[in-house]
């Protein structure tokens, strides 16, 4: 009689652990989306217990680069935000990419002594997932500097419903990925006027541990035909590291002085999860989680510290090198998805910065 009630008390806790660490507040309803969430439920019990073992080797030192300038898309909260304090800290000039500028210093302001600080920061109207203000960004970056030491890759959406975006692309690709591999594009020659031997300029792009169950769905991209969340999202952090691992090869194979990274920050209580059954519990994630600051560390780390110089194309978690998706340890399939990106933009040289 107590084995049987351990055993319905212990499946009572599991339903309710599952409940309320879905990917989103409503019921799956088909097998594949059954499938999705078991498959993200493991990933993020073996997340949490990678965070938590590699813990001490989550650091980073910070160190004055007052002539350095970063590009960040995002910023204005969660681990962005920390991410822009840390490289103020640096003393560095701090260019945010956001929906909103005003809102966005403001964050930053709340935190950082903007008025003492000897970084700098400049806040710029960007929507990431619109084509045109990414281009637009890109078009007053390259006209009020002559290069641009890093390039972070940060803004993003996760568990979002269907939507399309004015480019007709849906919204986590557009948003994690897409928007980013023009505005990479776009600032190439800007990240290339600033690296020098020995001190390569770095992309970083803020990718997920869920890029281990990514697929590429070339057929529907937008995933027109069967659409779920957690299936938009891990499609585009998997891309983040498709891209990264190619781009890394054409810059190797031309020379140039730049590095190219992909990280996964770890998971972090921010309100990404807005749309995700996790709401429903947030002692949980307070318990659980990273805080924005830790989760901003490793991140930073792959933008400026030097035991990674000129280990372009690696995927970094909690310090370290971390696993990722098998695909991208195939240059013919990151090369594929590449020049499948190149195609949807119509970019016939990529890194030329025209558009």
């Amino acid at each position: 009689m107590l084995l049987a009630l351990f055993w319905l008390l212990f499946v009572g806790l599991l339903l309710c652990a599952f409940l309320f660490s879905k990917t989103t507040k409503e019921f799956p309803k088909s097998w594949f989306e059954w499938k999705t969430e078991f498959r993200y439920q493991y990933l993020g019990i073996v997340g949490l217990i990678h965070d938590a073992h590699y813990a001490a080797r989550d650091r980073v030192a910070l160190y004055k680069q007052p002539d350095r300038i970063a590009v960040i898309t995002g910023g204005n909260r969660g681990i962005g935000l920390r991410i822009v304090e840390k490289l103020l800290a640096c003393d560095m000039t701090v260019v945010m990419g956001v929906r909103d500028p005003t809102s966005a210093e403001a964050a930053v302001g709340a935190i950082v002594d903007l008025k003492e600080s000897k970084g700098k920061l400049i806040c710029e109207q960007l929507d990431v997932g619109d084509l045109k203000s990414v281009q637009a960004f890109a078009q007053r970056i390259k006209e009020r500097y002559t290069k641009v030491d890093l390039l972070l890759n940060n803004a993003g959406i996760m568990f979002a419903p269907f939507k399309l975006t004015a480019d007709g692309y849906e919204s986590h690709f557009a948003t994690n990925y897409l928007g980013h591999f023009l505005l990479s594009h776009l600032l190439l020659p800007r990240l290339k006027a600033a690296g020098k031997p020995g001190k390569n300029a770095r992309i970083v792009n803020v990718s997920s541990c869920v890029n281990l169950i990514g697929r590429i769905n070339y057929k529907d991209i937008n995933g027109n035909q069967q659409y779920y969340p957690g299936t938009a999202y891990s499609q585009s952090k998997l891309a983040q590291i498709l891209y990264t691992r190619h781009l890394q090869t054409l810059l190797d194979a031309e020379k140039s002085h730049v590095q190219v990274n992909v990280v996964h920050p770890g998971i972090v209580d921010t309100d990404l999860f807005e749309h995700s059954a996790t709401t429903s519990v947030p002692m949980f994630k307070k318990l659980f989680f990273k805080t924005p600051e830790r989760g901003s560390r490793t991140v930073v780390f792959a933008a400026i510290d030097p035991s990674i110089e000129g280990q372009g194309g690696t995927y970094l978690s909690n310090g370290g090198k971390g696993p990722f998706h098998p695909d991208a340890r195939k240059p013919e399939k990151c090369e594929k998805f590449f020049k499948f990106s190149c195609e949807l933009l119509k970019i016939k040289q990529y890194g030329n910065g025209e558009y």
